[in-house]
């Protein structure tokens, strides 16, 4: 089992059956999920996108710059993080919302000393606005973030079980990968699981992601207790 673990939630995920904005009811179920985490002693970071309200690649040109873009981006990882931790404590799990961008009114900043206090206490860490700069994305910004608050691993949902030698949905016969080195998922341009800058940092400093299906009943608390059936990598034996 991990003592602490970092989740990295995508905007898209968050969406849930909607095609923007944010699923109240697929958040409950993310509490009840996390407090099963929290329940079995393993403190919990999440850190979470904002493609569901705004991605900033996508909105720069036509007279946005790309530094305005991302900023408007990480507002929108902010609306995610806001919605969460409401929802997360109306389900009894206690819950701070720190933001690495200037939101005072709306959330606590994000204070290393402070995060620390608030995993200590047995609260639900979320955190907003990615790394706070722009040309950076929240895949690359949880990497930073589980290293600076000494995560023993990432824990990357997506909408599969792990990554695959090719994308399942247009590939039925693409094979499962349990594990695969740093290196692999760096040179392979086929996994595009997470950007490459996220995978590179975590291979400098040999912090181990877990891919892995977290929108299946269980999987997240499992997967935190290191009962994983998604895929590692960077795992000492790949």
């Amino acid at each position: 089992m991990y003592r602490r673990v970092l989740l990295k939630l995508s905007g898209e995920q968050l969406a849930g059956k909607f095609e923007g904005g944010i699923d109240a009811e697929l958040g409950k179920w993310l509490a009840e999920q996390a407090k099963k985490v929290v329940a079995d002693g393993t403190q919990l970071v999440i850190m979470v996108g904002g493609g569901n309200f705004a991605r900033g690649r996508q909105l720069a040109g036509h007279g946005i710059k790309r530094v305005t873009a991302d900023h408007i981006g990480m507002l929108g990882t902010m609306m995610n993080a806001l919605a969460l931790t409401d929802i997360f404590e109306s389900k009894d799990v206690p819950t701070r919302c720190l933001s690495n961008i200037f939101a005072e009114q709306v959330a606590e900043p994000f204070v290393h000393r402070l995060a620390e206090k608030h995993l200590e206490a047995g609260r639900v860490v979320i955190v907003a606005g990615g790394i706070g700069r722009p040309y950076l994305t929240t895949d690359t910004a949880a990497v930073s973030l589980a290293l600076e608050l000494g995560c023993e691993v990432v824990l990357k949902a997506t909408k599969v079980d792990g990554v695959y030698t090719a994308d399942p949905a247009e590939h039925p016969e693409a094979e499962k990968l349990h594990t695969i080195s740093f290196q692999q998922a760096v040179e392979d341009n086929a996994i595009k699981v997470m950007d490459k800058a996220a995978l590179g940092l975590a291979m400098e400093h040999q912090l181990p992601i877990i891919v892995f299906d977290a929108l299946a009943e269980g999987n997240i608390a499992r997967t935190a207790a290191g009962e994983t059936s998604g895929t590692t990598i960077g795992a000492p034996e790949a």
